[in-house]
């Protein structure tokens, strides 16, 4: 088995090629992007990987203000050189309670299927903490039963630990720390090794 992060360090370049091309969601980025009023906003990005989303954000909102974040340094070297205008740090997502800056919107774009439901739960607590009122959140994870999670070889002959969450338990969590979800949407896409996963993206906006 490999740890996350040491996997997305190992295959940055593999994802790159892989994943750059983000459109399947671009209309829910668009969402995100037109739930946050505020001109010149500041936003996190967690898990940034090599810039996927960090490039519509930018194309979509040159006014916002990034910092974006990933636990893998190779990863964050190719999201610097794909959108140089942007702020990076090194961090791991289960650490950004250590942060000390507010946010008018935290975008997670799936983070959450390599992280166990004690550790999301921490997540939602922090961005709780991070975000200003009415600062928006974004949350994308595969769906599933929890008890589904488990080990997944990609197709690198990689294993490793991947789960599963599900709307309702993730809503639960939203509204324990002041969280209105505002928009919910899932819709089939390619899975590893061919395998069509249902992914749930959800927004949710704090309480002002």
């Amino acid at each position: 088995m490999m740890e996350a992060a040491a996997l997305f360090n190992l295959r940055a370049r593999e994802y790159q090629e892989k994943f750059m091309d983000t459109s399947l969601y671009h209309h829910t980025f668009r969402a995100f992007c037109d739930y946050i009023l505020k001109h010149g906003a500041h936003i996190l990005e967690l898990a940034c990987g090599p810039g996927n989303i960090t490039q519509y954000l930018i194309a979509a909102r040159p006014d916002f203000q990034l910092l974006c974040t990933d636990i893998a340094p190779q990863m964050l070297e190719l999201a610097k050189a794909n959108n140089p205008s942007a702020n990076y740090q090194l961090l791991d997502c289960r650490d950004i309670g250590k942060l000390t800056q507010q946010f008018d919107g935290i975008m997670c774009g799936f983070v959450l299927p390599y992280i166990s439901r004690k550790e999301a739960a921490k997540l939602i607590a922090d961005t709780a903490k991070l975000l200003h009122p009415g600062g928006v959140l974004y949350l994308s994870t595969m769906e599933g039963d929890y008890d589904m999670s488990g080990m997944q070889t990609n197709s690198y002959g990689d294993e490793v630990q991947v789960y599963y969450h599900d709307a309702e338990w993730l809503s639960q969590n939203l509204r324990r720390y002041h969280f209105t979800v505002t928009d919910i949407q899932r819709f089939d896409s390619p899975g590893a090794n061919g395998v069509i996963s249902r992914d749930l993206i959800i927004i949710a906006t704090k309480a002002g």
